[in-house]
């Protein structure tokens, strides 16, 4: 079994997601995004996996978001894959990651549904 979490450890709901997982048994691969964000195989997965287009994977509220004008329509997926990458900041978060499995953990009890 792979499980990995990608974590912000100042996240509140991050933080919660990753003491259900312990609180289960589980001992998953704490990888904190803002320091080793996925790459782009990695991100398109994880996309696919959850049936999302990109901008739904965006924290729209981030400075960021605003700052480089990512609620353009016109913008490509493409386009929102990049900015998730050099921002790994816009990415929602946590997102949990089982054997292909993936969910994002808001609420963290959601990580419940591919234990």
């Amino acid at each position: 079994m792979t499980l990995k979490i990608y974590h912000n450890p100042r996240c509140s709901k991050s933080r919660q997601t990753l003491q259900i997982l312990q609180d289960k048994g589980a001992s998953p691969q704490v990888i904190e995004y803002l320091k080793q964000p996925p790459s782009r195989a990695e991100l398109i997965d994880i996309l696919k996996a959850l049936g999302l287009k990109p901008r739904e994977l965006m924290r729209k509220g981030e400075a960021e978001y605003k700052e480089a004008g990512l609620d353009d329509p016109a913008l490509t997926d493409d386009q929102l894959i990049q900015a998730m990458l050099d921002h790994p900041k816009l990415i929602e978060r946590p997102i949990v990651v089982k054997d292909g499995q993936v969910v994002i953990g808001r609420p963290p009890e959601r990580v419940l549904d591919i234990l």
